[in-house]
């Protein structure tokens, strides 16, 4: 208790000290990078493929697997929450009793999140059908807003009343995240107004300085924590209004919400004790991380700053050969470990946005390469190859696929390690972040700011925008991570000059491009008049790079792409859903081998179309040297990604 009354005086000086700063010299720092809108990008390839058989499978029919939690459950309308109410169908396998109050907001998390993904893929794709029910739902939702602005998921007589966990600002945050990806499409005015006068309405009842959104009796409230991301809100506010208090309010939320007595990583004195590991729920940790970035991002504070940095090195050390971070779903002070740290879906959707969100504000490639690495080889490894399902959990050395880590039955509960489309016995949060992750990556793909366009992220697409008022299309023509070359093929009437940046992929030293180019700080630059027909064709020549995990164990990368021993195993369909054909799936091993790395080269298998990768490895059984072919860790689903020693 004395060592927590020590911290909180320590964090309450700093943080006198941090307003007098701020009051003294607010200095907003501009964001670098800026995205197109949604509609000026197209997904071509597998890209398109991967939210075509999402939109498909679960992320175009979640309501009608799981209708009572999305359809039945009006928890922004007639179905708020109030003091009678006490329980409520959330899907999870829990215990009754208190402990069942932490549950209840979990369906406004489930619902928003779904519909955000929803509407993303299918604006990405442009379906039709689907953007005429995204509509409809949109406008309900709207209906369900009181005339002060309320809209949220609890009635008058609990709402912005509590001193204990809650999710007031979490189901805020998710389905004005919802709303704003619609008006991104739409840019219809009522739906901007919807959620300006929620955030008004919020900060009326919170008042900036003088209150404490995050005040608890309790230390462990996971639906009040989730609420510090309601700075995302308050940044695309920012972004599209340029008023200045949905700004100012973001270190407000992170200066009160460190100020707490709350069980979470992301607080400001824990991060800045670089001896402090990262110990909580995961995708809370990651998740605030966003926060963190957007708060130095709106004041320059130095403090910030350094909060910042240590928050990064912490992820670093418990950050996975694909570029996962722990989430099993307690960080635990673990470090990354390929076999017995896992990663959870919705972990890896937060990261993956955080670091996107770090990348636009800095320009630095190195974020946009975390981003690339961590979405082709743990976010595609996690999802099933050809079905419409993911794991909720799973590791980079993914041995066995029961419901349990890698075997492990001493928790008859645990489900997560194994594929479903809906993980409902766990909680169906994993899910819909399944269908946000891919829509996040092709919405960033393509950034610009005052010097030129980026192609940021790789792989392929289509942007169709204008330039000095001239329009302009650049179609990204490649199969890349899986693919060594990239054309780009220019479409414009007019000639026009400008520079288009493309970000060099991580592993990559050299390439070959048809045009001259210069390097800028992780980026070629192409400067010329661009004509229309022009095609420019981007060669890279990847070496295969060893690398080695802070356990010691061997794993390598082509590119950006994490290469994997794939196992074969035995499907096992343990339910089916009459809605899309989709089903749950365990996977039984057919050969329980594990390779110890013996020294020896790997070469790329050149005869195959596809990347495949040839080596030789110790058997742990038999003790034989075995010719062992490695594939991207994306297309598996057992597999042996990391390689002791022999000795």
């Amino acid at each position: 208790m004395r060592k927590h009354i020590v911290n909180y005086i320590f964090y309450f000086l700093l943080l006198l000290i941090c307003f007098k700063a701020s009051a003294q010299s607010s200095v907003l720092i501009p964001e670098i990078q800026k995205k197109y809108s949604i509609t000026e990008i197209a997904p071509e390839g597998w890209l398109k493929d991967k939210l075509r058989q999402n939109l498909n499978g679960f992320t175009g029919h979640l309501d009608q697997l799981e209708p009572s939690l999305i359809q039945e459950d009006d928890i922004y309308g007639k179905d708020r929450l109030s003091k009678k109410v006490q329980h409520k169908n959330v899907g999870a396998i829990s215990d009754a009793g208190e402990f069942q109050s932490q549950f209840l907001w979990w369906n406004s998390e489930t619902q928003s999140n779904w519909l955000d993904g929803y509407i993303r893929t299918a604006v990405l794709l442009n379906d039709s059908t689907h953007l005429k029910s995204i509509n409809e739902k949109i406008h309900y939702l709207l209906s369900t807003q009181d005339a002060d602005g309320y809209l949220g998921i609890y009635d008058k007589e609990l709402r912005y009343q509590f001193n204990d966990e809650n999710g007031e600002l979490w189901s805020k945050t998710t389905i004005c995240r919802a709303l704003l990806s619609w008006y991104n499409y739409t840019k219809d005015a009522k739906v901007l107004h919807a959620v300006i006068l929620c955030a008004d309405n919020v900060m009326l009842h919170y008042p900036i300085n003088a209150s404490h959104p995050f005040a608890t009796k309790n230390p462990n409230a996971g639906g009040l924590t989730h609420g510090l991301a309601f700075t995302d809100v308050l940044e695309q506010l920012y972004a599209i209004t340029k008023d200045r208090k949905y700004e100012d309010y973001i270190p407000f939320l992170y200066h009160d919400f460190s100020s707490q007595n709350l069980n979470e990583d992301a607080q400001q004195f824990k991060l800045l004790n670089a001896s402090k590991p990262l110990m909580g729920h995961s995708v809370h940790t990651y998740e605030h991380l966003r926060t963190v970035v957007a708060a130095y991002q709106a004041t320059g504070e130095n403090s910030l700053k350094l909060t910042l940095d240590g928050f990064l090195k912490k992820i670093e050390n418990e950050t996975t050969a694909s570029g996962a971070a722990i989430g099993d779903e307690f960080i635990g002070g673990r470090m990354a470990d390929a076999t017995n740290t896992g990663y959870e879906y919705c972990s890896l959707l937060e990261l993956m946005d955080a670091y996107i969100s770090l990348y636009m504000k800095t320009n630095d490639p190195t974020y946009g390469n975390k981003v690339e690495k961590l979405f082709f080889n743990a976010a595609l490894g996690a999802s099933h190859p050809t079905e419409s399902a993911i794991c909720y959990l799973k590791t980079d050395n993914s041995y066995v696929l029961e419901g349990g880590k890698n075997g492990d039955q001493s928790d008859k509960n645990q489900t997560r390690y194994r594929y479903s489309p809906v993980h409902k016995e766990a909680a169906v949060c994993c899910i819909p972040n399944a269908g946000k992750i891919v829509a996040s990556y092709v919405e960033h793909m393509w950034l610009q700011n005052e010097y030129g366009i980026y192609a940021a992220l790789l792989g392929p697409s289509e942007l169709n925008t204008s330039i000095q008022k001239e329009p302009i299309t650049i179609k990204e023509i490649t199969n890349y991570p899986f693919d060594d070359q990239i054309t780009f093929k220019i479409t414009i009437k007019k000639s026009t000059r400008f520079k288009l940046f493309i970000k060099k992929p991580e592993g990559v030293s050299d390439f070959i491009l048809n045009f001259p180019f210069e390097n800028k700080g992780g980026y070629l630059m192409i400067d010329r008049i661009w004509k229309n027909g022009d095609a420019l064709h981007f060669r890279m020549q990847p070496k295969i790079q060893q690398h080695q995990t802070i356990q010691g164990e061997h794993y390598f990368m082509y590119g950006p792409v994490v290469l994997a021993h794939a196992i074969e195993a035995k499907q096992n369909i343990t339910k089916k859903f009459s809605i899309a054909g989709l089903k749950e799936m365990t996977y039984t091993p057919l050969n329980k081998s594990i390779y110890f790395y013996a020294g020896m080269p790997v070469t790329k298998m050149n005869s195959s179309k596809e990347l495949r990768f040839s080596t030789q490895m110790k058997d742990t059984k038999s003790g034989a040297l075995v010719q062992l072919e490695l594939v991207p860790m994306g297309f598996t689903i057992l597999r042996q990604t990391t390689f002791k020693n022999a000795d």
